[in-house]
């Protein structure tokens, strides 16, 4: 049985962070308000087990994955003659298993070593490269899903970035690398370093070296593998906050590690595994984490008090439709530029996925159309004046029929049918004549200057 005074205080707490509140945008309050609200709405993703369930999923494309891909590394490296840098690089990475870090690394660069790319045939190196590229391709789906982006990309784009990270990436991480080092043997950096206080300070930097290491590749793939565009700076912010999450967990699973023998009881020779698998999950669900956040610092809109994916009810689906409409049509009549699907979802205070549910019935009716810019722009798809107001509200109340359940099944309700005909007939008559460039005019005129006057 529920405690009444519990929920008496649930309820308060929730009036008190998710209530209205009439604080300027750029207030202090407004901004604790909204940093509260993040934390809040990042604690119930974490909760509900969406990003967990991702994160023990690459966990497994991982453990298919991590040989073919370092492999492919290392005939990268190997070409370029830094082959041996990949060893400390999984050390570094493996550092928080302890001890048991050397005999994982051993037996990673041992496979690496055994794997002949040389003989695999064309089929082998098919699969191998395949192995390697489904990796990176559930990352996306994984980012995909957080930026609530429905479409996917086309698959030449796919396979082109998807490589370019695979082949790319690594000459880039031991390029830089191998610049830092170079430039620390300097002769003229050396004896500027022997300065006390430039020597203190490059101490300081190189402390904090892994920090922005881990927050840079962060930052990149926020910025790199979601179908969407995301802006710097909450990428930044995204990256920033995963890659601290990210030593810090390095920190604590080290000492989880270091104090819990009773792994090794446990599961014998399968320990190092299982802390193996724990500390991927772990990576995982913090490079998620991090996505989430830059999610929410790029899109506040989805801040809402209630958890699960947000729908628009029947009666914001025609609303949302119509304004969308009236807005493209205005802009269409004074030569202005066509809006973005961004700027459709800020101007109507419309999440941006459930956005797209609207404009993409819209435009199978050929009411909108959009061009090819990134993100692209929408357009009318024929004269404002010919497409009826009736016409817009029929496309969007029978969107995602197709192919499911139609009104026009055999289903034995004619009475119901007569009263759903004769308000269909209702709506039509009272909205007889008036069409889009209408609304879009009657959009553009203060309120007190009169009614929709039908086309003639």
């Amino acid at each position: 049985m529920n405690d009444p005074s519990r929920e008496g205080r649930r309820h308060r707490l929730e009036r008190l962070v998710w209530g209205e509140r009439d604080w300027p945008p750029g207030s202090w309050q407004a901004s604790a308000l909204r940093f509260v609200r993040t934390l809040s709405s990042l604690a119930r993703d974490l909760a509900s087990g969406q990003l967990t369930l991702r994160a023990m999923s690459l966990v497994y494309t991982t453990l298919l994955s991590i040989v073919p891909l370092l492999a492919l590394s290392f005939s990268v490296l190997k070409a370029l003659g830094v082959a041996d840098k990949i060893r400390p690089t999984l050390q570094s990475f493996l550092a928080p298993l302890g001890e048991k870090s050397e005999e994982v690394v051993q037996r990673i660069v041992a496979f690496i070593q055994n794997m002949n790319v040389g003989v695999l045939g064309a089929m082998g190196l098919a699969l191998l490269l395949y192995t390697a590229v489904s990796l990176v391709q559930k990352i996306e789906e994984s980012l995909n899903f957080i930026w609530h982006v429905p479409r996917p990309r086309p698959i030449g784009e796919s396979f082109s970035r998807y490589v370019s990270v695979l082949l790319v990436g690594p000459i880039l991480v031991f390029s830089a690398l191998g610049i830092t080092a170079a430039v620390l043997n300097i002769e003229a950096v050396r004896e500027l370093l022997a300065i006390e206080m430039l020597g203190q300070a490059a101490q300081a930097v190189s402390r904090l070296m892994p920090y922005l290491l881990v927050i840079a590749a962060f930052t990149f793939v926020y910025l790199f593998l979601p179908n969407t565009r995301v802006r710097i700076a909450p990428a930044i912010v995204g990256g920033t906050v995963g890659g601290i999450a990210w030593q810090s967990a390095g920190w604590a699973f080290a000492t989880f590690v270091a104090t819990s023998n009773q792994y090794a009881a446990i599961y014998s020779g399968f320990a190092i595994l299982v802390l193996f698998m724990i500390w991927l999950y772990v990576n995982w669900l913090v490079l998620l984490f991090g996505a989430s956040v830059a999610f929410y610092v790029q899109h506040p809109e989805y801040l809402y008090a209630r958890g699960g994916e947000p729908r628009l009810s029947n009666r914001m689906r025609e609303r949302t439709a119509l304004a969308a409409a009236a807005l493209v049509a205005q802009r269409f009549a004074v030569g202005e530029p066509m809006p973005s699907s961004p700027e459709l979802a800020r101007t109507l205070s419309v999440p941006s996925h459930v956005l797209h549910t609207v404009l993409d019935a819209l435009e199978r009716s050929n009411i909108l159309v959009r061009n090819g810019d990134d993100p692209p722009r929408y357009l009318p798809g024929r004269d404002p004046a010919t497409i009826r107001l009736a016409e817009v509200l029929e496309t969007v109340r029978a969107a995602g029929e197709e192919g499911f359940l139609s009104p026009a099944l055999p289903v034995p309700a004619p009475a119901v049918d007569q009263v759903l005909a004769r308000l269909q007939q209702a709506v039509a008559a009272s909205m007889e004549g008036m069409t889009l460039r209408d609304l879009a005019a009657r959009d553009a005129t203060p309120p007190h200057e009169g009614r929709i006057e039908p086309s003639a």
